[in-house]
């Protein structure tokens, strides 16, 4: 084997290594870094769903969205709720309510963007306010 083949023998895995960690860092997003700068703390946020109002809390804290808990909906249990906690979960791990709605269940991840947006737009009002 010549050596030039058995240097590309040993560039070659490492370059693939190193491609993947690239695209694996590109495709973990900002997380929750993106709702940096909020006043930390609990703010709650409404929003209209398919059947009623939405009530949620955001827990914010200096990294960014740390929890979301939903108060109070009237979203059927199989659709609507199923919805939003998969949207929370969504939310969560990607930092922002900057999403799209859940096929088949439209109206309820909508108010529940919504109510997260409002309750994302309280805390920034707070973070001007206290300027």
């Amino acid at each position: 084997m010549s050596r030039h083949h058995s240097m590309t023998l040993l560039l070659l895995p490492l370059l693939f290594s190193l491609a993947v960690c690239i695209l694996a860092a590109g495709c973990l997003g900002s997380g929750p870094i993106r709702a940096a700068g909020f006043e930390p703390g609990v703010y709650e946020g409404s929003g209209q769903g398919y059947r009623g109002p939405i009530l949620v809390q955001v827990l914010l804290s200096p990294a960014g969205i740390e929890d979301i808990v939903i108060i109070r909906h009237e979203e059927g249990a199989y659709t609507g709720a199923l919805a939003m906690e998969e949207l929370l979960d969504l939310v969560l791990m990607e930092g922002t309510a900057d999403l799209d709605a859940v096929s088949g269940a439209t109206y309820s991840s909508r108010g529940f963007l919504e109510a997260v947006e409002d309750a994302l737009e309280r805390a920034r009002e707070e973070s001007r306010d206290s300027i």
